[in-house]
Order: C-alpha cells, then sequence, then structure tokens
C-alpha cells in the first residue's frame, strides 16, 4: 500500500472546506497545501489543516508538496488546471461539473492517460451510503426489473431572484445545467448505464438585469437500456425535494439524497384489507429506522457527518483507496463515468429550444463613465438598489466588485464594474481618484473574531484611510441595528442610544459591526474623517430572499422559526428607501452622525407571514422560537466545540444577543425624518405591494 497521500486543494471558497474535512477524515491522506489567488481565503482554510500556503499553481507544483489535487475553481477554469496538473504528474479530482463539455473532459482523460495519473469527477453524492445500498439492492434484482426512474433536484436558487448575479452559474442559461445536472446525470449513468436524451424544455424563466432570462427549471426524458428517465430541475422557492425514485415489477425504491435515506414500497400477498396496512407500517417503520440511524450518526460525530459530509467521505474514500493499494478505480468517479455524464449533458443542453439557451446582448456603450460615486458592495441586495438610484438620480458610478462584471449590463454608460482587492490600499485609492461619495457596504461573515477583525474591521478602516488619501468628501458607511441590544420591550432605541462597553458575548456580525463604527469614528475625531453612518433594520423588497434570516430560523421555503414570539412589532424597512437615506447623506450637512434608516411601525413577523398568505396564497408554516431554548442549545454548542473540538475561538452568545434577534426593543426614526428629510413608505397597503406583491419572493 502506498504512503500518505498529500493533497492540494486548488480554490479556497465555500466547496474547499468540505473537501478539506472529508479529506481529513480519509485514512492515508492529508491537505498538504491549498492555492487561492487570495492569500487571506488560502490562509484561512490552511491554517485549519496545517496546509502551506500559495497564490499560483505554478508556485504550487514547484513545491513539490503534494501527491494530487483537487480543481476547485470555477467551471471554466476546470479543463486548464487540471491538464497542468495531470501533466505534472499529479493525480487530479474535479469538483462537478468537471468542465464545461464532454470534448474538454475528454481533455482531462487524455492528459490522465498519458501521464499514467488518475482522474477522478467529484460526484460526490455517489458517495453516500444510501446510495451504495439502493444501488446493491438494485444489482440483487430485489425491485424487480425497473421500468422508470425519476431523478430530482428541486431547491431553491436565491441568486436567480436576489443575486448576486456576476456568479458563473447565472452567465448563460446552460451554465445552470452545468451547474447541477452532473448530481443527477450520475445517478442515472451509474444505475444504468449510458443516457440517449429524448427531450428537454427549460421551465419558469426569469429576468436578471438587463431583461437577460434564466430559467429556473429544467425537464428531461431520456432513456438508458429498457429504463425510462425524466430528470426534474426546480430551483424556485419550494420545499426541498432531491431524490431518486426507482419503479420496478417488485417495488418503488426512493433515495433521498440530501438527507442520506432510503426507503421502499412493496407488494406484500395480505387481502385488501391489510395490505395497505401492511405497506404503510412496513414504510413508517423504514422511515423511523432511517431517521434515527441518521440522528444518531450526527449526534456521536457533533454534526461532522451530516449527509452532506458523509457524502464527500464516501467518494474521498472511493478514490484515494485505490489509489493507496495501486488497484482499478472506482467506476463511479473514473474517467470514462465524467466523460459518459458529460456528453449527456452536452445533448440536454443542445436538445433545449434555441430561445432557452438565448443570452440577451449587453447594451452598447455610447459613452465612457465618468463616475463621481463609488459603491463598494454595489452587486449586494442593497447596493443594486442604492447604484441604480444614484444612476436615476444623474450620477455615473464606479462600483468595486470582485471580478469585472457586475449587474448593470444595461447602463453601461453609466456604471463601470472594477475588481479592486480590499485589501490594498493602494488600489483603493487610485479607484477613489475623483470620487465624491464612497459609500462601503461591505461586509464578511466570519467565525472567529480574528478573522473578523481582519476582514470586516480591517477592511473598514482600510477603506476610510484610502478615501481620505483620495480627498473623497464623504465616506458612508453601513452598519447594523444588529449591533444594538435590542432586548428589551421598554428601551426605546434612537441614534442616542449605545452600544454595550462589552460586545464579547454578542454574535460575531454584531460585535464586528459595531467594532468598525467605533474606529470609524474615532477617525472622524481625531483626523477630520468626513463619515456618515447608516443601519438599515429589516430590509425587503423586490430582490429580496424569501428565506430572510433576520426574521427566523428557516426549514426551508415552507416553515420558519421565527425569533421569539413573533408578535412584537418588527423594524421592516422598504430597499428602495434605504437607498432614498443613503443618497440623502450625501449632501446633507450630517458629518459624524448616524441614522437609523427603519421604516414606520407596521408589522409583526405573524403580521409578515400572514400578508404573504393573503396576497400570494402560500401558507409558510410559522413557529415560535424559544429565545431560551436556543440560549440554551447555544451554550451546548459552545462547550462541544470549545472541549470537545479544541475550538479555543468559539463564541458563547448570551442570553441577550438570543433575545436581540427578536428585535423586541422598538424604533424610533424621527432623526432621519429630521434631518435628511426621509420619508419611508408609511402606508401600510403600499408598504406591502412592494415588500410582498411585487417582491417575486418564490420565483413563479
Amino acid at each position: 500500500m502506498a504512503n500518505l497521500i498529500r493533497v492540494g486543494l486548488i480554490g479556497a471558497g465555500y466547496i474547499a472546506s468540505w473537501h478539506a474535512d472529508a479529506l481529513a477524515a480519509t485514512d492515508g491522506v492529508q491537505v498538504s497545501a491549498v492555492c487561492d489567488l487570495s492569500e487571506t481565503a488560502a490562509r484561512g482554510l490552511a491554517e485549519a489543516h496545517g496546509a502551506q500556503v500559495f497564490t499560483s499553481v505554478d508556485a504550487l507544483i514547484a513545491a513539490d508538496t503534494c501527491d494530487a489535487v483537487h480543481v476547485l475553481t470555477p467551471p471554466d477554469h476546470h479543463e486548464t488546471l487540471a491538464v497542468q496538473c495531470l501533466e505534472a504528474g499529479l493525480h487530479v479530482l474535479v469538483e462537478k461539473p468537471v468542465a464545461t463539455s464532454a470534448k474538454a473532459t475528454e481533455a482531462i482523460a487524455d492528459a490522465a492517460r498519458r501521464s499514467c495519473k488518475r482522474f477522478a469527477a467529484g460526484h460526490n453524492f455517489l458517495g453516500l451510503p444510501a446510495y451504495e445500498r439502493m444501488k446493491a439492492a438494485l444489482y440483487k434484482g430485489e425491485y424487480g426489473r425497473i421500468s422508470t426512474a425519476e431523478i430530482t433536484w428541486a431547491l431553491p436558487l436565491a441568486p436567480l431572484r436576489s443575486g448576486p448575479y456576476n456568479l458563473w452559474l447565472l452567465r448563460r442559461p446552460e451554465n445552470l445545467l452545468l451547474e447541477l445536472a452532473p448530481h443527477l446525470f450520475a445517478f442515472a449513468q451509474d444505475l444504468f448505464g449510458l443516457l440517449e436524451i429524448r427531450f428537454a424544455e427549460a421551465l419558469k424563466p426569469i429576468a436578471l438585469p438587463g431583461q437577460d432570462m434564466r430559467p429556473q427549471g429544467f425537464r428531461i426524458l431520456a432513456r438508458a437500456g429498457h429504463v425510462d428517465v425524466t430528470f426534474s430541475l426546480s430551483m424556485v422557492e419550494v420545499i426541498d425535494d432531491r431524490s431518486v425514485t426507482l419503479r420496478g415489477s417488485s417495488a418503488r425504491a426512493r433515495l433521498d439524497y440530501a438527507n442520506d435515506t432510503l426507503s421502499v414500497e412493496r407488494d406484500n400477498a395480505s387481502d385488501l384489507v391489510l395490505n395497505p396496512l401492511r405497506r404503510q407500517l412496513d414504510l413508517a417503520r423504514q422511515h423511523r429506522r432511517e431517521g434515527l440511524s441518521n440522528a444518531w450518526t450526527q449526534l456521536r460525530s457533533l454534526n461532522t457527518r451530516n449527509p452532506y459530509g458523509q457524502s464527500f467521505r464516501g467518494m474521498m474514500g472511493a478514490v484515494y483507496g485505490p489509489i493507496r493499494r495501486d488497484t482499478a478505480p472506482d467506476p463511479r468517479f473514473a474517467a470514462d463515468s465524467a466523460v459518459a455524464v458529460m456528453t449527456a449533458i452536452d445533448a440536454a443542453i443542445d436538445a433545449l429550444p434555441s430561445a432557452a439557451r438565448h443570452v440577451a446582448a449587453p447594451a452598447v456603450q455610447t459613452r465612457k463613465p465618468k463616475p463621481t460615486a463609488m459603491v463598494i458592495g454595489g452587486t449586494g441586495f442593497i447596493g443594486r438598489a442604492l447604484t441604480r438610484r444614484l444612476v436615476a438620480d444623474g450620477r455615473d458610478v464606479r462600483v468595486l466588485s470582485r471580478g469585472r462584471s457586475g449587474p448593470f449590463p444595461d447602463l453601461p454608460d453609466q456604471v463601470e464594474t472594477v475588481p479592486v482587492s480590499l485589501h490594498d490600499k493602494d488600489a483603493l485609492t487610485e479607484a477613489m481618484h475623483g470620487m465624491d461619495v464612497v459609500f462601503n457596504l461591505a461586509k464578511a461573515l466570519e467565525t472567529t473574531w480574528e478573522d473578523a477583525l481582519r476582514n470586516d474591521v480591517g477592511v473598514a478602516v482600510r477603506i476610510a484611510e484610502a478615501s481620505m488619501a483620495a480627498g473623497v468628501n464623504r465616506l458612508i458607511y453601513t452598519g447594523t441595528i444588529a449591533s444594538y441590544d435590542m432586548s428589551d420591550p421598554t428601551r426605546k432605541i434612537t441614534e442616542d442610544t449605545g452600544f454595550a462597553a462589552d460586545m464579547s458575548d454578542r454574535n460575531l456580525y454584531a460585535r464586528s459591526k459595531a467594532e468598525c463604527e467605533k474606529r470609524l469614528m474615532a477617525m472622524h475625531r481625531e483626523m477630520g474623517l468626513p463619515v456618515v453612518i447608516a443601519r438599515p433594520g429589516i430590509v425587503v423588497g423586490h430582490g429580496g430572499p424569501l428565506q430572510h434570516w433576520g426574521i427566523g430560523r428557516w426549514h426551508g421555503a415552507g416553515a420558519v422559526k421565527i425569533w421569539g414570539h413573533g408578535r412584537n412589532i418588527l423594524p421592516f424597512v422598504l430597499n428602495d428607501d434605504v437607498a432614498d437615506g443613503l443618497v440623502r447623506m450625501i449632501d446633507s450637512p450630517v458629518t459624524g452622525q448616524s441614522y437609523n434608516l427603519v421604516g414606520d411601525r407596521m408589522l409583526s413577523a405573524r403580521n409578515y407571514f400572514d400578508a404573504i398568505h393573503d396576497r400570494l396564497g402560500a401558507r409558510i408554516h410559522v413557529s415560535p422560537g424559544n429565545l431560551h431554548a436556543f440560549y440554551a442549545a447555544d451554550v451546548v454548542k459552545w462547550g462541544l466545540k470549545r472541549y470537545a473540538l479544541g475550538r479555543k475561538g468559539a463564541i458563547r452568545a448570551s442570553l441577550a444577543d438570543w433575545k436581540s434577534r427578536a428585535h423586541f426593543s422598538p424604533f424610533i426614526n424621527d432623526r432621519p425624518k429630521a434631518d435628511l428629510g426621509w420619508a419611508p413608505e408609511g402606508n401600510r397597503d403600499a408598504f406591502l405591494e412592494k415588500a410582498i406583491t411585487q417582491a417575486d419572493l418564490f420565483g413563479f
């Protein structure tokens, strides 16, 4: 058996942590390197696994620290990086989709053959224990002869409705299929063999900025051998249904691959009275067994072996076990499977009507923008509304983004998007030259205080320093009302209400934003920083999410546990009203002031969900959240993280922190009205029309 296999991760985004954790749990494997263009992102992941940090693939290869790599970048870079690493003598696992076409996948497979190295496809759900049980039972004939299969992916994809719109998967309609179909097609190909695509259609189109239409669903009919396969993909706000259903002559089997459960419905020989009873009792027994088994697995692993994590562990064992034993690769993840899956996806894309693949031509630029306003965080919910409001007011805008594209293809004459690192003060200063006003809407959701100080507080200070160096007339920073102690219903909050002197028992977001404000105001007093601070309330409106975590803890689109009893009035505010308040801060004589941009008191959480039912016909199951129970569970989790998992930086939030999530304390919004002339929507029906009826919350 081979020695320890050293693995490098290329890309340090969201999916990389799942790969890293699964690799750490796999025998004979260790994470030895993390490579990302962002050194900060790479370092954050690398430090957790004792790995080296790289910012270029060339440097990673030259350092000879890896025997294998995982390519976890956006899909349009997969082919180039995979071929480069294979030719350098490294095994390669590529996250799905392994490439953007079957031809590109073949190129990776050819490079693997030439180099005598392994190429594995990241079809992680094939590693689930429940799927392995389903496949084994199928091959034993326990389900009889399979006639049809239905493979479903029904999971809301919020970026289609609320952004960010500069993601790779939204650039073209087919990218949505490339992103999601590999999971579904991999199941069918592994169970039944090569797929023949018979029909494909795109469903429920929605307009992205610039009236660029994207489908929110697909229906694809295929055949594999004698099995008719229906693929259903839905990305609107529906109940989570990610499943594989096999209909056979002896049984119907249903795999819930989101929850790693398998249930099998069989005929029995009882009479007509007992037959349906026995069938339902058997299903109930299976559901109980599957649920208890999963609960026990997660409990004893402290939730480190949840179903999604289990799928990655299963994949890593299947990929690296054969490498260590020098045996044939597991066909589920081998190159031939990857090529077959991508060939079928190509065929499905080709079968779509041409209108479904149409990309709107960008508006023709007739002049180069001459921006006088900069929006940092302009691709977010508030940032998009603010940018469009500035343009409507006659200003050209420079938007800072991670990439060169943004959600303003219809405004090429007025908006320019520039990629500037928030950690590069010189580049920030250069980008701010000529700006009258800079809006800092950036935020970082970190898991440790050290990271928050570096990536949120440090960034806010750096932006302030750059704005002073560039001679910006006004810096407008968005904090959050979450920094207040809102646990006392008798305490009215105004701009004169201070934050707690010690914020160490508050959640990291509230604490970090408060620290940003503290340092910016110190810079105002000591250095003359021309800053104004805005704290938006619970922001709603078109482009906002249905599953708003400012209201409660969501369990899919159909169920929410609200923070507290849900009868107190919440500080809702329309997104357009927030943008109006921010714009009014540009020229008003309010330097050094802060304003709570909270709308008039109208709705409780229960009122809000009742209005959704009345106006949209959707009854969301609403449960009250016991804040003492939330706090007690938080204490237990903190203890487990701190003492069982050794996470010294774990935060133990206070009871007041949990109560603050319910927004018990009422806000008084007189000051922004008086100082700024701000007039948030005060008519209840008009507010509900904009916040709910016109907000496209469900996508259909």
